[in-house]
C-alpha cells in the first residue's frame, strides 16, 4: 500500500479547516497533538489521563472554532496554544480540580504547587518573555498577569488595583506593541 504523505501551508491548512474537511483535522492532529499534550501533561502535573480529556476538549474548540481564528492576529500554532493554555487553566480552576485537591495529603499539594509555577514558565515556547521584556513596565506587568499567570482580566484589576476599563486597553497596547516589535524581527 502506497501512502502519500500530504503537507499543507499554514494558509492552506487554515482554508481547508475553515471548510470543515475532516482530512485537515487529522492532519492538524497528527502534526500538532504531541506538542499540545505535552504542553498539557505539564500543566495538569503529568495526569495523563486528565490530560488526554483536555486536548480532546482542545481539538473540540478549534474544530468548532476555527472561523474565528485570524491570521492577522498570529500563528496558528500560537492560537492553537493559547486555546489548550486556557483550557489547562480552566481545570486548574474548575470545582472538581479544587475539590480533588482538597483530599490530597499536604506533600502532593506542595507539589502541584511547585509544577503550577513551572506550568506557568514553560508557556514561553515562542521566545514571547523576551519581546514583553521591551515593553514598557505598565504594559510588562498586564501581559505577565493576563498571559503567563492565567488571571482574567478582571482578576487584574483587582490585583493591581486599577480600573478594568484601564487593564483592557493596556492589554490592546501591549498587544499592538508586541506586534509591532514582533513583525521588526
Amino acid at each position: 500500500m502506497n501512502i502519500t504523505r500530504v503537507a499543507y501551508t499554514e494558509k492552506e491548512l487554515v482554508s481547508l479547516l475553515k471548510k470543515q474537511e475532516r482530512l485537515a483535522l487529522n492532519y492538524l492532529y497528527d502534526n500538532y497533538s504531541s506538542v499540545l499534550y505535552g504542553f498539557i501533561l505539564n500543566g495538569v502535573n503529568n495526569k495523563e489521563n486528565i490530560a488526554e480529556d483536555i486536548l480532546q476538549e482542545v481539538f473540540i474548540k478549534i474544530w468548532k472554532n476555527i472561523q474565528n481564528y485570524d491570521a492577522s492576529r498570529g500563528r496558528l500554532y500560537t492560537w492553537m496554544l493559547n486555546i489548550a493554555r486556557n483550557a489547562t487553566i480552566d481545570f486548574l480552576r474548575s470545582k472538581q480540580n479544587q475539590k480533588d485537591r482538597k483530599n490530597q495529603t499536604i506533600d502532593h499539594s506542595v507539589n502541584d504547587i511547585n509544577k503550577i509555577g513551572k506550568f506557568e514558565q514553560k508557556t514561553d515556547t515562542i521566545g514571547l518573555k523576551q519581546l514583553v521584556s521591551n515593553l514598557p513596565a505598565n504594559h510588562k506587568e498586564i501581559i505577565e498577569l493576563v498571559y503567563f499567570k492565567g488571571y482574567t482580566q478582571d482578576e487584574t484589576s483587582k490585583e493591581l488595583n486599577i480600573p478594568l476599563g484601564t487593564v483592557k486597553t493596556r492589554v490592546r497596547a501591549a498587544i499592538g506593541s508586541l506586534r509591532t516589535i514582533f513583525s521588526e524581527q
